[in-house]
């Protein structure tokens, strides 16, 4: 088992605080501070063991709770580490330009000799997630089989083709329905084509002197390109996909019985493509963990930190909690959304999300999981 270490990158404030110097985010002050608190904590990562740290992608958060990552923040971590990887978990692919990404991702890698690794998203936030996807018409999902779900699946599916493209040793064309490269397909007027045919990769340009083909540089440092990570996966659809396609899905879901039927799918999934993997093998899962000298302790710590106040007051109404439904659940509300008085830290520790309380407890949590 590797450990990573998810930031939640968030200004460093009280509510009270938030509420008196909203908003919050603009302040250079607190974005120093939490800075300097996210290369803290990944020091102490490295120092103890963990094999990584990653983050997450979110835009316009005035009230400061998750900053984000972008390519920026991973290089920084990584300029002030020696040996631990750093990435994100992950990137929003209907908000990127492909080609754009496939750059910063390439940079990245060589820049920093493969201490990084790459993380997709399809993007739940319409806040900011709408404003990126704007020109290609692309808005958020809320996984919920619909229309708007599809139309950020085909997105997301056709930025990750156009990805493993890029990462490729050949030029090549590419058409889909949002992007094209080259752009017009019928070919660019290329001045210095001879230079190209000369020096370039053969067959980029045409004998009327047309760029015909793309080859994207850099490679990555990593061949044939970083490790790839889904985030944070609920679907068998999801995790079947990304046994197809060699990533590791880091999954939400965490009650054991709904978490075992997952994993099985991903091992039959790879199988199927022709990876042979051991049961767990390859799959990343996402838990809470606070520790202290008893369980109180531990609990009061996760009240008043992450899964506590934030799950209650913001996650909780993109539906985060309908993954750690219980069976009486159906009985008493029906199909309905859970209230949000059922966002408590004891209904993430009956579903085997949050483990609290003193080192030996958490070890048998995580023994349990194993």
């Amino acid at each position: 088992m590797k450990f990573m270490y998810f930031f939640l990158p968030s200004i460093p404030a009280t509510l009270e605080e938030r509420r008196a110097l909203r908003p919050i985010a603009n302040r250079t002050d607190r974005w120093q501070r939490m800075i300097e608190e996210v290369v803290e904590i990944a020091q102490l990562a490295e120092e103890v063991g963990f094999d990584a740290v990653c983050f997450p992608e979110h835009h316009l958060h005035s009230e400061g709770l998750e900053m984000g990552s972008l390519p920026v923040l991973t290089q920084h971590v990584i300029h002030n580490t020696k040996r631990i990887k750093v990435g994100p978990i992950g990137y929003v692919l209907p908000g990127w330009n492909p080609l754009r990404l496939a750059l910063e991702i390439a940079w990245l890698d060589q820049l920093t000799k493969g201490r990084t690794f790459v993380g997709f998203a399809r993007g739940y936030q319409p806040r900011w997630l709408n404003q990126m996807a704007q020109k290609i018409h692309v808005t958020a999902t809320a996984s919920d089989k619909s229309e708007t779900d599809r139309i950020n699946r085909e997105a997301f599916e056709e930025v990750f083709r156009f990805l493993k493209l890029a990462w490729g040793d050949e030029p090549f064309r590419f058409k889909g329905k949002y992007y094209e490269y080259p752009t017009p397909q019928e070919g660019i007027q290329w001045p210095p084509h001879k230079w190209t045919r000369e020096y370039g990769f053969p067959g980029e340009v045409d004998e009327q002197g047309r760029i015909q083909k793309i080859n994207v540089v850099p490679k990555p440092y990593q061949k044939p390109h970083p490790p790839l990570f889904q985030a944070f996966s609920i679907s068998e659809e999801t995790v079947r996909w990304c046994a197809r396609e060699g990533i590791t899905p880091t999954i939400l879901i965490s009650q054991p019985p709904l978490l075992r039927k997952l994993v099985e799918a991903y091992q039959e999934e790879a199988k199927k493509a022709g990876r042979q993997l051991k049961l767990g093998e390859s799959v990343g899962v996402l838990r809470a963990v606070y520790l202290a000298d008893n369980h109180a302790k531990a609990e009061k710590l996760a009240e008043e930190g992450v899964i506590g106040t934030a799950f209650r007051e913001f996650f909780y109404h993109f539906g985060f909690f309908e993954a750690w439904r219980e069976a009486e659940d159906d009985v008493k509300y029906g199909k309905k959304m859970l209230p949000a008085e059922e966002a408590t830290i004891g209904r993430m520790e009956r579903a085997d999300f949050a483990y609290l309380g003193t080192v030996d407890d958490v070890r048998r949590r995580m023994d349990a999981l194993v």
